[in-house]
Parts: C-alpha cells; sequence; structure tokens
C-alpha cells in the first residue's frame, strides 16, 4: 500500500515523499482511515512504528479539506497533548515537515521556558497546538489560549502522561474542549488507568494494537551480567573500553544515578551527556542536538526524559539500572536496531533486581543471554542483605534508606 491509497493529498504526498517515506507503517496503515473517518481511536504502539505521522498526516488533511469552507480566522483545530517537552517539540517538527506544502501554521508550547513568545505565536492564531498539560492551562487560564473551536484531541503516551501525575490535567485539558471533538489516545501500553481515561472520554473508539506490547525485535542482540551493584559502574567502564562501540544510550532509574555516571564517563575521557527531569529545557535540548549531531556518542537518561524521543542510528542500549515496569525494558531496547539494522541491549542485574528480571523475562517470553566471562560476576547465590532497623524491628533491604537518612544525605544511586 501507498500514501495515495489512504486519500492523501498532494502537498503532504510531495513533503513526506521529500522527508524519505515511501510507503506507510503498519500503525500508518490501520490508523489513518479511521482518523480521516472522524472516528475515536485507541492505539496501542512502541515508540519507532511511525505513530506520529499516523495522527499527524490525517490531521493535516482534514484541516485541508476544510480550507474552501467559510473562514473563522486562525482558531485551534487540533490540540496535541504530550506529556514531555522534548516529545512535543519532536510532534511540532515533524507536523512543519509534512506541512511544509500548505499554509497551515503549527504552534509548541511547554514549560521551561519563557511563556511570553509563546503568548505571542498564539495571538497570531495557529491551526495546530501541541503542549504539554502544565503550560496549555497556564496559559488558558491566562485567557491565551481558545479551545472553543478543537476538532481534534490527541493525547501522546498517555501511559506516560498518567505516571507523571497528569490525569487531572488531562480530564481538565478535555473538558475545556468542546463537546463535539474526535480524540485520539496513543499509548505504548495500555494499563488498567489507561483503559479507565478512554472509557470515560472516548465515544465508542476503534481499537488498533501494532505488534505485541511484549515483543522484542529479532535485530537485538539482548545480553545479561549479573554483577554486584557496587561494580555496576566498573562494568560500563570495562565494556565501553573493550566491548560496546558507536552511539550508546544508557538507562539509569534516577537523576542522581544519571548525574554520577555522567560525571564518571567524564573524569574517564568519554564524550557524554545527559538528560532528566531536572535539567533545563536548554540544558536537554542541547545534549540532544550533540549526540544527534554526533559530538558526543554517549547520552545517559532516565526513562521520563527519554520517553518518545526519536534517535536514529542506535548502536547499542545499556540498562544499567533495570526497571521494575517490564514494559519499559522492551521500550528502551526498542530504540536500536531500528528500519532494518542491528543492535544490541545490555543489561546489568544485581541481586535486589532478580525479581525485575524475572518479569522481564516472563514478559518477552525469553531468556536473556547471560555473559558469565567479565570481571565482575555476581556470586550467584547473592541475595539482598535484610538488616532489622533498630528502633522499629523492621526489615529493609540493604541499599534503602529511610526517609529520615534520605534527608541527611542524598543518594546518588
Amino acid at each position: 500500500m501507498s500514501f495515495k491509497n489512504l486519500k492523501i493529498s498532494k502537498p503532504i504526498l510531495r513533503a513526506i515523499a521529500n522527508a524519505g517515506y515511501d510507503n506507510p507503517t503498519l500503525v500508518q496503515e490501520k490508523t489513518i482511515p479511521l482518523v480521516l473517518a472522524k472516528k475515536d481511536i485507541i492505539v496501542s504502539a512502541q515508540t519507532g512504528t511511525g505513530k506520529t505521522a499516523a495522527f499527524a498526516l490525517p490531521i493535516l488533511q482534514t484541516l485541508i479539506d476544510q480550507q474552501d469552507t467559510p473562514k473563522k480566522g486562525k482558531t485551534i483545530k487540533a490540540l496535541i497533548v504530550s506529556p514531555t517537552r522534548e516529545l512535543a517539540i519532536q510532534i511540532e517538527e515533524n507536523f512543519k515537515i509534512y506541512s511544509k506544502h500548505t499554509n497551515l501554521t503549527t504552534a509548541v508550547v511547554y514549560g521551561g521556558a519563557s511563556i511570553e513568545p509563546q503568548k505571542a505565536i498564539l495571538k497570531k492564531g495557529v491551526d495546530i497546538l501541541i503542549a504539554t498539560p502544565g503550560r496549555l492551562l497556564d496559559l488558558h487560564k491566562q485567557d491565551n489560549i481558545n479551545l472553543d473551536y478543537i476538532e481534534t484531541l490527541v493525547l501522546d503516551e498517555a501511559d506516560l502522561m498518567l505516571d507523571m501525575g497528569f490525569i487531572d490535567d488531562v480530564r481538565k485539558i478535555e473538558r475545556l474542549c468542546t463537546k463535539q471533538k474526535q480524540i485520539l489516545l496513543f499509548s505504548a501500553t495500555i494499563p488498567h488507568k489507561v483503559e479507565q481515561l478512554a472509557n470515560s472520554i472516548l465515544n465508542s473508539p476503534e481499537r488498533i494494537e501494532v505488534a505485541q506490547n511484549a515483543s522484542t525485535s529479532k535485530n537485538v542482540a539482548q545480553l545479561l551480567y549479573y554483577v554486584p551493584k557496587k561494580d555496576k559502574i566498573e562494568l560500563c567502564l570495562h565494556l565501553l573500553r573493550n566491548t560496546i562501540k558507536g552511539n550508546i544510550i544508557i538507562f539509569r532509574r534516577t537523576k542522581f544515578g544519571v548525574d554520577k555516571l555522567e560525571q564518571t564517563l567524564l573524569k574517564n575521557n568519554y564524550k557524554a551527556d545527559s538528560i532528566h527531569g531536572a535539567k533545563s529545557q536548554i540544558a536537554r535540548q542541547d545534549a540532544l542536538a550533540k549526540f544527534k549531531k554526533g559530538d558526543v556518542n554517549i547520552l545517559i537518561a532516565t526513562d521520563v526524559a527519554a520517553r518518545g524521543i526519536d534517535i536514529d542510528n542506535l548502536d547499542a542500549v545499556i540498562n544499567f539500572d533495570l526497571p521494575n515496569v517490564p514494559e519499559t525494558y522492551v521500550h528502551r531496547i526498542g530504540r536500536t536496531a531500528r528500519a532494518g539494522n542491528t543492535g544490541v541491549a545490555h543489561a546489568f542485574c544485581s541481586a535486589d533486581e532478580k525479581d525485575y528480571l524475572k518479569t522481564i523475562q516472563q514478559l518477552i517470553g525469553l531468556q536473556l543471554n547471560s555473559i558469565e566471562d567479565h570481571p565482575y560476576p555476581l556470586d550467584p547465590k547473592a541475595k539482598p542483605i535484610i538488616h532489622k532497623s533498630p528502633k522499629t524491628g523492621s526489615k529493609h533491604k540493604k541499599g534503602r534508606k529511610s526517609v529520615a537518612s534520605k534527608k541527611k544525605k542524598k543518594r546518588w544511586y
């Protein structure tokens, strides 16, 4: 099937051809006709499947079809709500690429940046707005955004949006839009809380699932290293010196862990940068730009900061900390081996992460290939050390501080 078969007009076809797209991906093939038919939809698809174009192209096509109708002036017709600044910026870039040969206008608003330039852009009027929830509501509260003419509302990365605590904001945004609207919900996974949200705001939605959430690409070699937690940094350095080359993303669970690993790599003369939620928007964009240009080849990130970011030509992923949500593992390693390329995913597992590993392997239906020949092996019998609190007698795993001790000293891991 070609994009022509999906009733996409010539200006958009020209733009996507210039961008190097020949045929629609599976998610685009399934989604575009339903969006053009004005159906509400729930789409379960991982990053890298082409889901942004799956909603962007039919939204643009619908707006082009309406241009012969009487003008109401420049009012926002399509609103895309995104959980992170990076993803919002990326979506705006895609819309601008696809609408290059039209007179449709797009804007993006997000927190962590000056609000005044965003107000000025909105005052001129735009057709399509991409926004993070907090900044969108701030601008609406200040009467800088009119949502009365929204025809299509897109909730992108809905599972992450809810994980980040935006559920109330999302519901408020939905209520602020006109009742007669189409809602498109996209999510990497569809947990119960996403299902509840969809049932409460969507109207008889069509469901699209592209590949199983548990699937991992056959082009990704998945390697496992059992290693004591205290030796993870040394193992990482050993692998970077001897095994892992090219463009690499390293995932850590916390921003403190990200910062510590970045400092260690820089001290060892590696070209590295990092992104996490505590960094300014400028710093995060600068880190991504340097990684994409090749000024650095190692990017260290938390899952929230990296979610949805499109990075090409990624050679390896290192799961420095195993995620406690198994679907996150699938999402992480799906960033390599795209477009038919091959890649390698490395997973570090300490004694207290064995339960996480078990659920990951159950989800993907695969036993990871354990690499035993490395300098920092974990004793197979090793278990998290348990000790009793002197005051309460309650049990705690070693390495997990009480709330009181956290106030005294920040943890890096």
